[in-house]
């Protein structure tokens, strides 16, 4: 993930709004909040080596609800503080916004006010940032009941939406795929030039007659783009090819070895992993040519210069 948070109660719900703005650093407010304490960590950090990025993370707390939906006081204003005081600072100008709701939570119609409140002031001042919804935890629901809890949950957070933004939901959970997918969607969407990334993704692949081109960001090993030319049946397999190759990087450092890339090959088909730029890896997969792999990086070579990544 894209965040990092130091230790505190788990929130009900948590809003962060994504900037994107010209020569301005990922900046990353990770907001800690109890009934005793604030703690606001600020931090910067750069994405794709020229992307750069303005990140606020607003914790939310059940003490920190709307009173008109408490029946006791409010113990501390912070949640208030950023809707009304610092409405127009937080919401301004902002590219991207991830909201988060704990599937756990007992007090779902004021998580559900909050929600209304900050798709409000998004729709004041940025009316056209795009809104990804996470309904995390998804693990504690029974299995036979997740896709019908999520659907229901989905419906409501669509419906409070309404026309107005662009939403999208996500059921997540730390323990399987789906928070990758999620932050992978995120991500894409903000890359730049990605139809024209595409492109050059499904030329490369049609030339080297591969089933399948994966371009990665190199730290996260989120997904930024993909060619299929062999449809695939596994449709978590980007996820699970990541986090195999994160442990393998673990690994390497524990060796005090550099990971460079990766190549498999057998009698069926070639898998080859290897650096792209300097903040990009790409993995190409090929059961047409097995055992080909200089060939593939011959024409990986030759992609470099096409497409100049940073």
């Amino acid at each position: 993930m894209l965040s990092t948070r130091t230790s505190r109660s788990p929130s009900v719900a948590e809003v962060v709004p994504l900037h994107k703005r010209t020569g301005t650093a990922l900046q990353l407010l990770s907001c800690s909040v109890s009934c005793e304490c604030i703690t606001v960590v600020s931090r910067h950090v750069r994405f794709l080596g020229n992307l750069h990025l303005h990140l606020w993370d607003c914790g939310g707390q059940v003490s920190q609800y709307s009173p008109q939906y408490m029946t006791v006081p409010v113990k501390d204003d912070f949640y208030r503080n950023y809707l009304e005081n610092m409405r127009d600072h937080i919401f301004r100008s902002v590219e991207l916004l991830i909201y988060v709701f704990d599937i756990e939570s007992e007090e779902e119609g004021s998580d559900f006010a909050q929600y209304a409140e900050v798709l409000e002031a998004l729709e004041q001042h940025s009316p056209d940032a795009r809104v990804y919804v996470l309904v995390h935890k998804m693990d504690l629901v029974k299995e036979e009941l997740r896709e019908s809890v999520f659907a229901e949950r989905q419906a409501s957070i669509l419906d409070l939406a309404g026309s107005r933004l662009c939403v999208s939901c996500f059921g997540t959970s730390i323990w399987d795929e789906t928070l990758y997918r999620a932050w992978s969607d995120m991500v894409y969407s903000l890359v730049p030039n990605t139809a024209l990334l595409e492109s050059h993704l499904n030329d490369f692949c049609t030339v080297c007659q591969a089933d399948e081109v994966v371009l990665f960001e190199s730290t996260t090993f989120l997904v930024i783009s993909h060619a299929t030319c062999t449809p695939h049946t596994d449709a978590h397999r980007f996820e699970k090819i990541s986090n195999i190759i994160k442990q393998f990087k673990l690994s390497c450092r524990k060796a005090q070895a550099q990971f460079e890339g990766m190549l498999l090959t057998n009698s069926t088909f070639t898998a080859l992993l290897c650096t792209l730029s300097k903040n990009t890896t790409i993995m190409v997969v090929a059961t047409s040519l097995p055992t080909q792999g200089t060939l593939i990086l011959s024409n990986i070579r030759r992609l470099r210069t096409t497409i100049n990544l940073k």
